[in-house]
């Protein structure tokens, strides 16, 4: 069973990233448009439980599915859509998750989403000091319990989803 663990920002998250997004440009090359550090290790300064999440964008998300082999040789597990129609969704880790590939064809909303929600944490530190907070307090509650733990910060996620998106269209 995993743990939910919540930790400190550790700058190390933006090296792992980065070495992270060098395997994925070697996999699929030319396919990959950008990728992105998202979600809350991405966002200096606040307490997220320890796993990268990447967002390569592509070309074509249909060739996606292609290059799952080599995802494995990374230590990949390619689980499709994985709920969320037009992503293409691979954990590295197992049950000690070290990080998500959230993968995304240009011009998909889901872009947008991420990339508004850490830019706006990052822009206004009281709501990501919040946020923080709650996630760990959360992770106290339910230490063995995902589902609780997600479930007890939607709320507050959906509230600030709806405010950094509305955030980046008065600052487009």
């Amino acid at each position: 069973m995993r743990k939910v663990e919540v930790c400190s920002y550790n700058e190390k998250w933006a090296v792992l990233f980065a070495e992270e997004a060098k395997k994925l440009n070697l996999i699929f090359g030319n396919e990959i448009v950008a990728i992105h550090h998202i979600g809350s290790t991405s966002v200096p300064g606040l307490k997220a439980k320890p796993i990268i999440d990447i967002m390569p964008v592509v070309k074509d998300i249909t060739y996606a599915d292609k290059y799952n082999e080599e995802m494995q040789e990374i230590g990949y597990e390619p689980r499709g859509e994985n709920g969320i129609p037009g992503r293409r969704y691979y954990q590295k880790g197992g049950d000690n998750r070290s990080h998500h590939v959230h993968m995304y064809q240009v011009g998909s909303d889901e872009i947008e989403r991420h990339l508004a929600f850490r830019d706006y944490l990052k822009q206004h530190p009281n709501v990501m000091m919040s946020y923080g907070e709650l996630k760990d307090r959360l992770a106290k509650q339910f230490p063995y319990d995902i589902d609780s733990y997600i479930t007890g910060k939607d709320r507050l996620v959906k509230e600030i989803e709806a405010k950094a998106l509305d955030w980046l269209k008065k600052n487009k």
